[in-house]
């Protein structure tokens, strides 16, 4: 477990990283200079005041110099990406495997957190991550299941899992497009983002086809319940609320890439 311990301190250190990302990328500001700042007094934070959770809880969750209450997304998000760091090095042990795992969840819990927030899902992630997930398909082979239908069964794997994940990235995207400009045909406003599109292509480019179309489904029916109740218990007007999809579809991507790891090493 010395691995996983190692890898939940990292995870702390890319969450607090992640935390800047998702404040300064859908303001279009440089992720790494000037260094961390109190967004609401513009003080430089100095390093013992930024310590990932212990700064957090030390300063009661405000600002040293204005006293402005520090979000509570900055310890979750650094929590969750640390906790899913430390999950995917113990079940996977040290391996690339586990590497592409904790990567893949460090993108989404970003995703997660930018788009609740602002309503943005930055392409440096969807995009980004779309190029990571098909760069890590060759060594970290997907379970081919679509590609072979395509190509030669005589195939070198590692060509057959790019190809799975290229597959995914590509099929899943363009299902959900075809919804989103479906929707918008018939009702006459826009339904689905292209953020979300770009999106799904980078969870399919991760764990291929089958594991995005059903991260689709359940993101659409998380999305239903937990949205509809919100909008529901809120007041807010259904036909005109924006609900952050791309939240939901993150939390299933979690969820069914943890559980599909879970059971197939059962």
């Amino acid at each position: 477990m010395i691995e996983a311990g190692i890898a939940f301190l990292f995870g702390l250190l890319i969450g607090s990283f992640l935390n800047v990302c998702v404040y300064r990328m859908p303001r279009d500001l440089s992720v790494v200079r000037p260094r961390s700042f109190c967004p609401n007094c513009e003080k430089m934070i100095a390093w013992y005041d930024n310590i990932p959770l212990l700064s957090y809880a030390l300063l009661g969750a405000r600002c040293r110099y204005c006293r402005a209450r520090i979000p509570l997304r900055y310890p979750l998000v650094e929590l969750a990406t640390a906790a899913a760091f430390a999950l995917w090095f113990a079940v996977l042990g040290p391996t690339l495997a586990a590497a592409k795992y904790a990567v893949f969840s460090a993108i989404l819990i970003a995703l997660i957190a930018s788009d609740f927030e602002e309503r943005i899902l930055p392409d440096e992630f969807t995009i980004g991550g779309t190029v990571i997930g098909l760069a890590f398909a060759p060594f970290v082979p997907l379970q081919i299941r679509w590609a072979i239908l395509l190509l030669p069964a005589s195939l070198n794997v590692r060509w057959l899992s790019l190809a799975e994940a290229a597959l995914g990235a590509g099929f899943a995207s363009g299902i959900i497009w075809f919804v989103g400009w479906l929707y918008e045909k018939v009702r006459h406003r826009e339904g689905l983002g292209l953020g979300d599109v770009k999106m799904i292509a980078m969870i399919g480019a991760f764990l291929g086809l089958e594991p995005a179309l059903l991260t689709l489904i359940a993101g659409s029916l998380l999305g239903s319940v937990v949205g509809l109740g919100y909008i529901l218990v809120k007041g807010k007007d259904a036909s005109t609320y924006e609900l952050p999809f791309g939240s939901f579809l993150g939390f299933a991507a979690l969820a069914v890439a943890i559980f599909g790891n879970i059971v197939k090493l059962a």
